[in-house]
């Protein structure tokens, strides 16, 4: 055990992650070594910021404060403490379950920690934070909490109401990392598209975007997590016109039949649906569409889902992730509807229409060889540089692989052509 030292390990979404890093900077701010989700967990202090959203999830957290109770038991790591997603939802049975646990926290109160610990907790550096990803990119969290009613979601009993962040203090941060390096924005919240509606009486993302775009040094700004209903259009018309913003949108569908569109409490038809893909291909040339579905349901037919694979083959998404419907505790689906679909029928599923979207990025990709895209290198590894366009998100989307044939500088922009594709990784030279 290192005195002196606090680990924090964050599970989930981004989200969590810029919280941890507002905690690292302020344990650093008191005179502490920080590491984050460090390959020796070894601190006089350690933090598991974790994440209920789901069942998987929920059990990844839950090993991981077990693997460290028993590591605190052997003297390996001092106090541990839990926060995030999970506490915050599951608090009180939590307390009972695991009494290795020194103290929990939710998702909103961690800055209790320090001062629980007898330090200041440095008002001053709220927004300031400690980046665990590369220098040049960061994670702009421009809101907390979910407004929306979807059957299966959780996040809402999690988080509570929609809470837009200021723009002004948002430009304010993104100065400030743009100072530190950052050339890249990844904006993110449960739900972006609902951005101002609480603050200023009006959706707001538009605005926003165009604000921080104006910042100088700003080179990418990219989109995550979108609602389809009552989608800003005016959004569309900024991604157009500004260089900097990506020509990419995340917004997750989970579904098209009307039928479960209606069961999932999603505020939007089929047709809808499809006159949104088709105003948003049509406003911006060239976007990358990003989206989440969902297979299990309670109530999902195989009409139903038969009518989700033929979406899939006919939208042709950029990128498409899917998962299988977990029963949450709390949730409106919970409470309504019995988990009617098995297990082994929601992954047959989830693993069929993967492999169509695997058959569908294989063709995208190699529709790009032979072509040049400006492309930001984020690491050095052996045998390439890995790169990514202003297509793909981190963690979620294709890299480039750039041959080494001339030294490049991860942080920095280059002009890559395209050789070579897989379904979900380029590969380029300068």
């Amino acid at each position: 055990m290192r005195k002196n030292k606090v680990d924090i390990i964050t599970l989930g979404c981004s989200k969590n992650l810029v919280d941890s890093e507002q905690l690292l900077r302020q344990f650093k701010a008191n005179g502490y070594t920080v590491a984050h989700d460090p390959e020796k967990i070894n601190g006089e202090i350690v933090v598991v910021n974790t994440c209920g959203f789901i069942g998987d999830a929920q059990e990844e957290s839950i090993n991981m404060i077990l693997e460290l109770g028993e590591a605190k038991k052997k003297g390996k790591i001092g106090k541990l403490f839990v926060m995030g997603c999970l506490s915050q939802r599951f608090l009180k049975e939590m307390k009972t379950e695991l009494p290795e646990v020194d103290r929990f926290y939710g998702k909103f109160n961690w800055n209790e920690l320090i001062t629980d610990l007898g330090k200041p907790y440095f008002q001053e550096l709220a927004n300031d934070r400690i980046l665990t990803t590369p220098n040049h990119y960061a994670y702009l969290k421009i809101g907390e909490g979910c407004n929306r009613t979807c059957s299966y979601c959780s996040i809402p009993l999690i988080t509570g109401k929609y809470q837009s962040r200021p723009m002004e203090t948002l430009e304010e941060e993104v100065r400030m990392l743009v100072d530190q390096g950052v050339k890249e924005f990844q904006l993110i919240a449960q739900d972006l598209t609902y951005y101002g509606q609480d603050l200023y009486k009006r959706l707001a993302l538009p605005e926003l975007v165009e604000r921080i775009s104006d910042i100088p040094g700003v080179e990418w700004i990219r989109l995550h997590y979108g609602y389809p209903a009552k989608f800003p259009y005016d959004l569309l018309r900024v991604m157009r016109e500004r260089d900097n913003v990506c020509k990419y949108m995340d917004i997750a569908l989970q579904h098209i039949s009307d039928h479960m569109l209606k069961v999932m409490r999603r505020n939007i038809t089929s047709q809808e649906t499809y006159e949104l893909i088709a105003r948003m291909r049509e406003e911006v040339p060239g976007l990358h569409l990003r989206t989440t579905l969902m297979t299990g349901h309670p109530e999902e037919t195989e009409a139903d889902f038969e009518e989700m694979v033929e979406f899939i083959r006919r939208t042709r998404f950029e990128r498409m992730g899917a998962f299988a419907y977990s029963h949450e505790v709390g949730t409106y689906s919970h409470k309504h509807y019995a988990d009617n679909i098995p297990q082994e029928v929601k992954e047959e599923r989830l693993d069929y229409i993967m492999r169509i979207q695997e058959k569908i990025s294989a063709q995208i990709s190699e529709e790009k060889i032979g072509k040049t895209f400006r492309t930001l290198v984020d690491r050095e590894e052996s045998d390439f540089y890995i790169g990514r366009t202003e297509y793909d998100s981190p963690e979620v989307d294709p890299e480039v692989l750039i041959a080494k044939d001339r030294e490049l500088q991860p942080g920095e922009f280059y002009e890559v052509r395209i050789t070579d594709a897989q379904p979900f990784e380029l590969y380029g030279v300068v």
